[in-house]
């Protein structure tokens, strides 16, 4: 009898020390195709910075390794994005999910695969209003800041700036057309006037037609609600052909340094928004990000905070069951506990395994809002000889 309970002990041990090894699998579900595509590789690779972070310490859940998983959700094909979370979730046999990317994309995998898998998603960059609303079982979270909260940072911004009418072109899908409206209806309330809102289509040659309706309807300013490698590229690429505009203001979507390589000279003095903070999480990210050689953009520090989060969540809660961890994450960004900056992963992981509490701030000095979203901060960029320059935090 004891011979029987120590071989099934022993089975037993062996087999914990099996799943121990094991290595914890995260999808990265973000546009390496399609019309962020010039973002997505810094998005990626920040993620993945922390996933490794995590693994060199040795301290997720007993030793185990963290293994990224990367697959396209190409921002805007909703049933490309669906499959791709499927074959993460199904053949891939991932716990948890960073991204998706795009709003559109992201509405779709949290309908069609997180909630019927009851998997845990945090998006990095999806920002439609919209998503505070979708019915989600707790399981999605996003470390950028809702739109709802873009379209005020911009009507104080136009205001500030003298600006008292602007035309409004925004791209035709969950993105745009939630920005686009959070936009005009704070500018209005802050007694500006909209001239035009129109959407436009990506992957289009020409957008003289629309470019001609803006430049009709008038206004001291372009609002671009766009994307930077498509539609909104091309509307100011004509705006600027045809004499129509000559400033811009550019949403995060247009945020990058692929634009005004294409575009030019005739892009200086155009100004805009992106998620971002000055906060000590946020430089050291970026020392971390240089000395890895990944090039700091938009949504590369709350790339970085998706997926250290989940991780910290899985240490908190013990477990990599999203069912569980999802309870751990508001309690990890929001606190009380000891601060937790870019480059203190491990310690985080330390005290979370003795049972103490953090408070992660990470490199976008996160703060949840219900239902599970960032409380939002921004960097205020202007174009200046060719370049996006850092001009201020609001």
């Amino acid at each position: 009898m004891k011979h029987v309970l120590t071989t099934a002990a022993l089975a037993i041990s062996v087999a914990f020390g099996a799943q121990a090894q094991e290595p914890v699998k995260l999808g990265v579900l973000l546009g390496y195709t399609g019309p962020i595509e010039s973002l997505t590789p810094s998005m990626a690779a920040s993620a993945e910075l922390a996933m490794k972070e995590v693994s060199d310490s040795g301290l997720l859940l007993g030793g185990r390794k963290v293994q990224p998983v990367r697959a396209d959700s190409t921002c805007t094909d909703a049933a490309a994005a669906t499959a791709a979370g499927e074959r993460l979730v199904n053949a891939e046999k991932v716990v948890g999910i960073v991204g998706a990317d795009c709003s559109g994309v992201t509405t779709a995998v949290v309908q069609n695969v997180a909630v019927p898998r009851g998997m845990m998603m945090i998006s990095p960059s999806a920002t439609s209003p919209a998503l505070s609303s979708v019915k989600d079982n707790g399981l999605f979270f996003r470390t950028a800041p809702s739109d709802a909260r873009q379209g005020e940072v911009i009507a104080e911004m136009l205001k500030e700036k003298g600006i008292r009418s602007a035309a409004l072109t925004y791209t035709n899908n969950d993105y745009g057309k939630g920005l686009a409206s959070s936009i005009q209806s704070n500018f209005e309330k802050l007694g500006g006037k909209v001239t035009l809102s129109a959407a436009h289509e990506d992957g289009k040659g020409d957008y003289t037609a629309e470019v001609a309706a803006l430049a009709a309807a008038g206004g001291d300013i372009l609002i671009v609600a766009g994307y930077l490698d498509q539609g909104g590229r091309g509307i100011i690429r004509s705006a600027l052909d045809t004499g129509a505009f000559n400033r811009f203001f550019l949403p995060d979507g247009m945020i990058g340094d692929s634009l005004p390589k294409a575009i030019g000279s005739g892009l200086n003095g155009s100004f805009g928004v992106a998620p971002g903070t000055d906060s000590p999480g946020a430089k050291k990210f970026e020392e971390m990000a240089k000395a890895n050689k990944i090039n700091v953009g938009p949504y590369t520090h709350q790339s970085y905070d998706a997926a250290a989060l989940m991780l910290l969540g899985m240490q908190a809660a013990k477990s990599t069951d999203s069912a569980k961890v999802k309870d751990k994450i508001m309690e990890i960004a929001n606190g009380p506990g000891e601060k937790i900056y870019t480059g203190e992963l491990a310690k985080g992981l330390k005290i979370l395994a003795d049972g103490g509490k953090i408070d992660y701030d990470g490199a976008s000095a996160i703060r949840f809002v219900e239902p599970g979203e960032s409380a939002g901060s921004y960097r205020v960029l202007e174009v200046r000889n060719g370049k996006l320059e850092t001009v201020g935090f609001r």
